[in-house]
């Protein structure tokens, strides 16, 4: 026995000695000092399988591929014994979320998570993250025995190496430290968001993008203690760490507050050794939920953002305003020393941890024990979706009426549930996030916020709803049957008209040359009533397409939708089939401007809508050559917000006027759509705020320390706000009276005196939810959101309010899918 023992210790140290002295530092294997060059993202991938192939403590996994198919990669990094029993203290940890039937659990392990380089130009925490893995497996052991490290190296892949590449194709050697250098001004649209020029930052709560969808189903078998976001921020602000700034979330818990605080001071410990300088408590708060520190804290953890000076604009080295120079070697010893700190701290406080997320997760004390909504079944599905991939619990009730605070109505009011009523409790393990997503109106402590100040889910996901005190009991949904259409010889097939999968089917449709129709009218045919924008597919209109029905068939299937034969044309009521009022839907050409001048983020909304959501095509415009496109081959522009002062000039403008007044469309958004207003031949016109007594006089006297929140009067950070909609105008269709949008400016402009005010604000518009300043929210009365405006034969939609707002919006894509399908799109148009 003892021989067996001897020789499993030999054995255990000689395999030791060989991992020893295989493993290599990043400076080893990569051929250079960390810090002296950007690693591209394929040799930070490298550098972690060789550490993972040399050392027994690190386990590295790929949990998906990024769009531009990059992998999406983790490390597992703790001692031996833990690695082996990695499964049980998972479970353990698990557990420690299910206080009710595990009141008593005590695990032993803290869980801390690292995420580097979510903003892929903000580059040197990656860089960090190879040292930190090599030092807590080399010098640092001691810390693994009761701490688990998940290492992301690298959140964002794409836009890193969109930004490295970049950089090494254009700095200087040795590089040039001058701020108007080159290598210091990224071209549009920089290496900060994804693929899709998706903010990442603002995708946890949401998974609109692969890369956030993947992780969570990582992140939800771990839900650590402790994430940590590392980011970078200007080049003259030296460090941020915790504690955060107001407004905290009300369901963020005493200790998570403190401990922030604890941990901000440990890293101070260090910053001080060093003489390096640092700030907390500013800027970045900790309210909306879909951040990368916000979402862990509402899911248990401590979460943090740590902040570098630096991000795209720093490079290997830049010479900033205070007189120094900031190098990306400064930059890597600054998180990686706050790396290092994070785990220490997690690895001193490991009963503390564990108590205190158990607490956490003890959900008796929210104020809305449940939350019950009713709506289109393809609303509700798209719920669950999300629901799902937060592993949230929901099912269905048989409470009838129900009390409490009615959305719709904004106020104390009954409640109708039926049995397709989709019900949430607050009483499971994920209840403090169902509150934070769910309630109606999030309490603010401080209106200066870095984000949003409303999101809740019900009116993003444009369903009726209601949030009781009372936990409703909840049934297990029946699942929903799917579609089934069989092949029949109809004269014309109907389809409803109220959710993006409807929009989707139409899609899919055009794309496969089935010519549609769509109805302006309410009318009866096959003994069912149908609403206008329901779709009408005949047979005569497709009479030459082989295999019509089949194919038809095929594609409602596969959409899930619904079909209703008719046998006939002539319609009960409303108009029949052949009809004026039954318009056909032509396939539109759509291109969309990008480039500088747009905005990034809102290009990639449009991108990702077509691409992803709505699986349609699209033709990218740049604006370093719009002025020199053929506009006879598009049928339809979008334009994404951004400032358009140069690019549409009297000359263009009028080229554009041309083109909508032969039947062009363009459709714009936010910002976009200013450059329209006060224009010879538009009707748009900007609202002016109501002219103040002694306005200069008045400024002056603030004083300095006041200025920026007397600044916010004039704001809006992101409110929901009740519009006016005419159903009956096309943009509208699929909506009833009224519609919560998302309000992220103050942009305001007045009615269209001629044209369509689809949807509008009045007299005292109603803020459902979030922050609007005082003034702002005064200039918005009586202003239009949607409208369109005719010229000659083409049209002109103006989207004051952005329906595609971080792809979360959702009941406000069917507004952009009728703009481009139904709005003025019967005309037929030869294709070249």
């Amino acid at each position: 026995m003892k021989k067996t023992t001897f020789l499993l210790l030999f054995t255990c140290l000689i395999t030791t000695s060989i991992f020893s002295q295989n493993l290599q530092s990043p400076e080893q294997f990569l051929g250079y000092e960390i810090g002296t060059q950007f690693t591209r993202h394929a040799d930070v991938v490298n550098y972690f399988k060789h550490i993972a192939e040399n050392s027994n403590l690190v386990e590295y996994t790929s949990y998906g591929k990024t769009n531009e198919n990059r992998p999406l990669t983790y490390a597992v990094i703790s001692s031996e014994e833990n690695l082996r029993n990695i499964e049980e203290i998972k479970k353990n940890h698990l557990n420690n979320t299910n206080s009710v039937n595990n009141p008593d659990n005590n695990t032993d392990k803290a869980i801390v998570w690292l995420s580097y380089n979510v903003h892929g130009n903000e580059a040197s925490s990656t860089e960090a993250a190879m040292q930190t893995a090599y030092e807590l497996i080399t010098n640092k052991k001691e810390w693994l025995k009761n701490t688990v490290i998940i290492l992301d190296p690298c959140v964002n892949p794409d836009g890193r190496d969109r930004y490295t590449n970049w950089y090494n194709q254009v700095k200087a050697t040795p590089y040039n430290a001058s701020p108007v250098a080159a290598e210091h001004n990224e071209p549009w649209p920089g290496g900060r968001p994804n693929h899709y020029l998706f903010d990442l930052n603002r995708d946890w709560a949401w998974a609109t993008q692969v890369e956030t969808k993947n992780r969570l189903k990582i992140y939800n078998t771990w839900l650590p203690h402790i994430h940590v976001d590392f980011h970078e921020q200007g080049i003259n602000d030296p460090y941020y760490f915790a504690p955060a700034a107001e407004p905290f979330h009300e369901i963020i818990t005493p200790f998570q507050r403190d401990f922030q605080s604890e941990i901000g001071k440990n890293h101070a410990k260090y910053f001080d050794e060093n003489g390096w300088l640092y700030f907390t408590k500013e800027r970045f708060d900790l309210l909306y939920p879909s951040y990368g520190d916000t979402y862990p804290t509402y899911m248990g953890a401590i979460g943090m953002t740590y902040e570098q000076a630096g991000n795209g604009q720093a490079g290997l080295g830049i010479q900033t305003t205070e007189g120094y120079e900031l190098t990306l070697v400064d930059r890597v010893a600054h998180h990686f020393t706050t790396s290092l700190s994070t785990v220490e701290i997690a690895s001193q406080n490991v009963e503390k941890l564990n108590a205190e997320f158990n607490k956490f997760y003890q959900n008796d004390q929210l104020s809305y024990k449940s939350y019950a909504l009713n709506g289109s079944p393809d609303k509700i599905a798209a719920l669950k979706s999300l629901l799902d991939l937060h592993e949230i619990k929901y099912g269905s009730t048989n409470s009838g009426k129900i009390k409490g605070f009615n959305y719709s109505q904004n106020k104390q009011a009954d409640f109708s549930s039926n049995e397709n009523t989709l019900v949430i409790n607050t009483n499971q393990p994920k209840g403090k996030m169902v509150q934070v997503l769910f309630e109606p109106n999030t309490k603010l402590s401080d209106s200066l916020t870095y984000d949003i100040t409303a999101w809740s889910l019900p009116y993003a996901y444009g369903l009726e709803a209601v949030g009781s005190s009372k936990s409703l009991t909840i049934n297990n949904i029946a699942s929903v049957p799917s579609a089934i259409n069989s092949t029949t010889n109809a004269s014309a097939y109907i389809s409803k008209w109220d959710s993006m999968k409807d929009a989707r089917f139409l899609a899919a449709l055009l794309k496969e040359g089935i010519k549609v129709r769509f109805s302006t009218l309410e009318f009866e045919n096959a003994e069912q009533k149908f609403n206008p924008g329901s779709l009408v597919i005949t047979k005569s209109d497709n009479r030459t397409l082989k295999d019509f029905n089949s194919k038809l068939i095929e594609i409602a299937n596969k959409h899930g939708r619904q079909l209703t034969a008719a046998n006939t044309g002539f319609s009960k009521s409303g108009p029949d089939f052949g009809s004026s009022e039954i318009k056909i839907i032509n396939q539109p050409r759509v291109g969309v401007l990008r480039g500088e001048g747009v905005s990034s983020l809102n290009f990639g909304e449009i991108w990702h809508f077509f691409e992803q959501d709505l699986k349609y095509p699209i033709t990218p415009i740049d604006t370093d050559y719009f002025k020199n496109i053929d506009f006879s081959l598009i049928d339809i522009l979008v334009l994404p917000s951004g400032n358009y002062g140069k690019l549409l000039n009297k000359e263009t403008l009028e080229q554009l006027t041309t083109w909508v007044k032969n039947g062009g469309k363009i459709i714009s958004i936010g910002n976009a759509v200013g450059s329209f207003a006060g224009k010879e031949g538009f009707n748009l016109k900007e609202n002016k705020p109501e002219a103040k007594k002694d306005t200069t006089a008045t400024a002056n006297l603030i004083p300095y320390a006041s200025r920026e929140r007397e600044g916010i009067k004039d704001l809006i950070t992101g409110s929901i706000v009740r519009t006016t909609l005419d159903k009956t105008h096309p943009l509208a269709f699929g909506y009833g009276d009224s519609y919560f949008s998302l309000k992220l400016s103050s942009n305001s402009y007045s009615y269209l005196s001629e044209g369509y005010n689809v949807a509008y604000l009045k007299d005292a518009p109603e803020i459902v939810s979030g922050f609007a300043g005082s003034e702002a929210a005064k200039n918005m009365k009586n202003s239009m959101i949607f409208g369109e405006e005719r010229i000659g034969q083409g049209s002109i939609i103006y989207m004051v309010d952005n329906p595609l707002f971080r792809a979360f919006w959702e009941n406000g894509k069917l507004f952009f899918a009728n703009a481009v399908f139904f709005v003025n799109n019967e005309n037929y148009r030869l294709k070249i």
